[in-house]
């Protein structure tokens, strides 16, 4: 049991689950053995499954304009396969063929919807992993432009993303936030936590209209993405309040890009044209690290909280680090 929930682990579409997720997932899973040569499903048949690898190689083709078969991928020990049955009712998009004698694990449709019914959190993480790695496999592919991709992309971003930024929302932080500390404490790596509120934000609001508002957010959003990394989950947890979860990041280095961000939001001039009593965009930041800030997750939250509250009081415009005194 322990050699199969660390090789979940490390599949991808199930990388965000923590230790007991995955052990309701491995619950539902079926295994199976398929010889070399063996067709698992042909283009344009109906399904109702998802198949990860455990060993052995699947090849993925499709079928050309011209009739000619082209294989798009080799899947591996850890890859997954035919889930858009599990979705919709469309049918497969692809030929899946052993290469060699595979082992599978299978997921049914039905179980997994059961799923989404009864640990909408688990089957969120996955489904996130699972539209992200699919998106990835098939963009190489110029002669061929899989449905899957299109629907795939519109799905995340209804569920995990904020429409008007294209940030991360609170609802994908707090789902995967957990996954994240959890990783970082197994492989003894740090995380760090950066908490922004935009400073003065309300009163930017009701003197230049919320349009402006909107311009500002924008405009602040640009430069986070000017400093974050691409292993750097960035999410609008509120109106005016981001949070930036940076992996294997200390609290020093997480500290640097929290000073780089707000002086660099102090340098836009959106608001100076306007004439109005608040001139200049500003920011307050907090910063909080595992693990030389707290052991639990709750107690970097509410560190990272305390520090963003202390950069408020202390006079905004600044980065305060947990641990500081007042």
């Amino acid at each position: 049991m322990d050699g199969m929930i660390d090789f979940l682990h490390h599949v991808e579409i199930l990388s965000l689950l923590a230790q007991g997720e995955l052990d309701i997932v491995l619950s539902i899973l079926r295994k199976i053995q398929v010889d070399e040569g063996e067709i698992i499903f042909r283009e344009g048949d109906k399904g109702s499954t998802l198949y990860i690898v455990l060993s052995g190689k699947i090849s993925i083709s499709i079928r050309l304009t011209d009739g000619r078969e082209k294989e798009i991928a080799e899947l591996t020990s850890g890859n997954f396969f035919g889930e858009m049955s599990i979705f919709e009712n469309a049918p497969r998009s692809a030929t899946c063929r052993t290469k060699e004698k595979s082992l599978l694990y299978v997921l049914h449709k039905n179980d997994f919807m059961k799923l989404i019914g009864e640990h909408p959190y688990i089957a969120i993480k996955i489904m996130y992993r699972m539209l992200n790695s699919t998106s990835q496999r098939l963009r190489g592919t110029g002669e061929f432009l899989s449905d899957m991709v299109l629907w795939g992309q519109r799905a995340r971003k209804r569920a995990i993303t904020d429409e008007m930024t294209g940030l991360y929302n609170r609802r994908f932080i707090e789902d995967t936030l957990q996954s994240y500390f959890v990783s970082s404490r197994e492989r003894g790596k740090p995380l760090s936590l950066i908490m922004i509120d935009l400073d003065h934000f309300r009163q930017i609001n009701e003197t230049y209209t919320s349009k402006v508002g909107d311009q500002v957010i924008t405009a602040v959003v640009d430069v986070f993405r000017k400093h974050v990394r691409e292993k750097d989950i960035v999410a609008r947890y509120g109106g005016d309040e981001f949070t930036i979860v940076l992996p294997d990041t200390d609290t020093d280095e997480a500290g640097n890009i929290a000073g780089s961000i707000c002086s660099d939001v102090a340098e836009l001039n959106i608001l100076e044209t306007l004439r109005g009593p608040i001139a200049r965009i500003t920011t307050s930041q907090g910063v909080a690290g595992f693990p030389r800030n707290g052991k639990s997750l709750k107690v970097l939250m509410e560190k990272a909280d305390r520090a963003l509250y202390r950069a408020k009081k202390q006079g905004r415009n600044r980065v305060v680090y947990a641990g500081e005194k007042s």
